[in-house]
């Protein structure tokens, strides 16, 4: 469908369109005390800004906005695999849908807010990259909270394992003064010190580049930025794993859809099940992954 086509089915009058954004590409525009904005590209939350907040996602401004590339800020999807995939040439890392467009399933008032649901489903291109059938939706709700669900129905006959992250980019005043809490005593592996396995003392500060996966926890998170005067609590349901993400000088110079200077505003608080904690789904059964963010002054 075009957006005008698009509109016409979905459009709710002052409370969501459906608009062309960065690169024309075809994004939900929650309207509202709450405003938000979705591309059907990767089901991808490039916006969201609740009631008396300044940004809350981090969006970088040499982001790319074409089809096959990821956009980088926001809620990028990773699935079916975190990171790159071992043994196969060129595949994309953190897997193909965060790279393709999505179907704009439905639109509609909820008591909490607005609620918009995408899906995607198994083709020839990604059973060549990934030998299963399956429907990923993801039911995203703009309001006070964004509640961002990923749902994975294995519709083949045979089980599958796969990985699977919110891959949430958050703005913040300046990242040599932000802490997270919420991971203390956790066993983690940190992907820049040679992927060594350590565990959690305390708050995680932020003085290098910073990777790593926190393995286990169920615990909610919390970004205390005293330069923004606000923190940021992230829960969470069906996730047993949590990525801590900032790249730093070196590595966002790197990065070609990453501005040199950009760093210090971000971090990456990534709801996600990897690694030893895959989703093992058996044929015809469904699993759910919740991210809840909420902002409070102070």
């Amino acid at each position: 469908m075009n957006i005008t086509e698009l509109n016409q089915k979905h459009a709710i009058s002052g409370a969501a369109e459906i608009i062309a954004a960065g690169g024309g590409l075809p994004a939900v525009r929650v309207l509202g005390p709450a405003h938000g904005l979705i591309y059907l590209h990767g089901a991808h939350v490039a916006d969201w800004h609740p009631p008396g907040q300044k940004e809350v996602l981090w969006m970088s401004g040499a982001s790319l906005f074409a089809d096959g590339k990821a956009i980088r800020g926001g809620v990028p999807i990773c699935f079916p695999w975190f990171g790159p995939l071992g043994g196969v040439a060129g595949a994309a890392t953190h897997g193909f849908v965060r790279n393709r467009a999505w179907e704009l399933e439905s639109i509609r008032k909820v008591a909490a807010g607005v609620e918009v649901v995408m899906k995607v489903t198994s083709d020839a291109a990604s059973r060549a990259a990934w030998p299963h059938d399956f429907v990923l939706r993801h039911r995203v709700t703009v309001g006070s909270e964004l509640t961002m669900t990923l749902e994975l129905t294995n519709t083949g006959t045979a089980p599958l394992q796969a990985e699977e992250a919110l891959h949430t980019y958050f703005s913040v005043g300046d990242i040599k003064q932000v802490r997270v809490q919420g991971l203390a005593g956790t066993h983690y592996i940190d992907k820049v010190d040679g992927k060594k396995e350590k565990t959690q003392a305390g708050d995680v500060d932020f003085t290098g580049e910073t990777d790593r996966v926190y393995f286990d926890t169920l615990a909610p998170t919390t970004i205390e930025d005293p330069n923004l005067r606000r923190r940021i609590r992230i829960t969470k349901e069906g996730s047993r794993d949590t990525v801590v993400w900032n790249p730093w000088i070196a590595k966002a110079k790197a990065m070609a859809d990453f501005g040199d200077d950009e760093w210090p505003g971000m971090v990456c608080i990534e709801t996600a099940n990897a690694g030893p904690n895959a989703v093992e789904l058996p044929a015809g059964q469904q699993h759910s992954m919740s991210a809840v963010i909420s902002v409070e002054n102070g």
